[in-house]
């Protein structure tokens, strides 16, 4: 009997100790240290979409890094970057971010994905840009009919984007009709809704911005096309292990294949197509 009671503490005892050491390596071993937060600069458009929302918070659990968020123009986001001010971008605005490279501000930048930029505007299509063969002419279109126009005019990359269209059929915006709201791509098109005027937004933070009237009247085309890619900072402020981590994840395939189906079950499309696996 003494040998059976024996037997059975030492079991006891032995359960114990592997369950405590299952716990240490949850809570303690099995968890990333902690490597100080990270300031990602990033476009209103990563906000408005809600991806920031479905890939950050895996991210932060993986690898210990703590991530601050600024939500501003692509331009904004990449002067914090010159002033080392981020650690690391995801923009979309291409010639602006080859001069940041090319000005020895970025240690790497690397495709992320893409989406594509849509004319938006009110059904009964004043203009009636829905016939244009593309989105040049369709701008041209507008500023013929003086029709109600509203840009970011925010230095972002959508804003970028809507300056070298005008640029492509020679014209310069200017007029009552041309609506300058200085906003983010959500509040623009809120503005753009009220007014009945046009807009271009990227498609992503379209779908997912509600009670909207507007519109999708002009897509497709290369011109239209609206690549992103992250930027890890160069510079000796910047929290460059989190930076290179966060550069890193993104463009893995678990961070890809999430990027992939983003939107898919919400909206029936995604929102953005992975780039970093080609």
């Amino acid at each position: 009997m003494r040998f059976a009671w024996f037997t059975l503490l030492t079991a006891v005892v032995v359960l114990a100790l592997v369950a405590c050491g299952e716990d240490d390596d949850a809570g303690g071993a099995g968890s990333p240290p902690d490597r100080g937060t990270m300031l990602l600069a990033t476009t209103t458009s990563t906000r408005d979409s809600g991806l920031l929302d479905e890939l950050l918070p895996f991210f932060e659990k993986q690898s210990g890094c703590r991530v601050k968020t600024l939500a501003v123009g692509s331009g904004e986001a990449i002067e914090l970057g010159e002033k080392g001010d981020a650690d690391v971008l995801l923009v979309h605005s291409p010639a602006d971010e080859q001069e940041f490279m090319a000005g020895g501000h970025g240690a790497s930048r690397k495709a992320v994905m893409h989406n594509d930029f849509v004319l938006v505007g009110p059904p009964d299509d004043p203009a009636g840009i829905k016939t244009a063969t593309d989105a040049p002419t369709a701008l041209k279109k507008i500023a013929r009919a003086d029709a109600s126009f509203a840009s970011r005019a925010d230095e972002s990359g959508t804003h970028a984007k809507e300056l070298s269209l005008w640029e492509s059929v020679g014209m310069k915006p200017v007029g009552s009709w041309y609506i300058e709201t200085g906003q983010g791509m959500g509040e623009t098109l809120t503005i753009a809704d009220q007014k009945q005027a046009y807009t271009l937004s990227d498609r992503g933070t379209y779908l997912a911005t509600e009670n909207l009237d507007t519109e999708v009247l002009v897509e497709g085309g290369e011109a239209l096309l609206n690549p992103y890619h992250v930027i890890e900072v160069r510079g000796d402020e910047v929290n460059r292990p989190c930076a290179r981590e966060f550069s890193s994840w993104i463009t893995s395939p678990a961070a890809q294949k999430t990027i992939g189906r983003f939107g898919v079950e919400d909206y029936g499309e995604r929102l953005f197509v992975p780039d970093a696996t080609g």
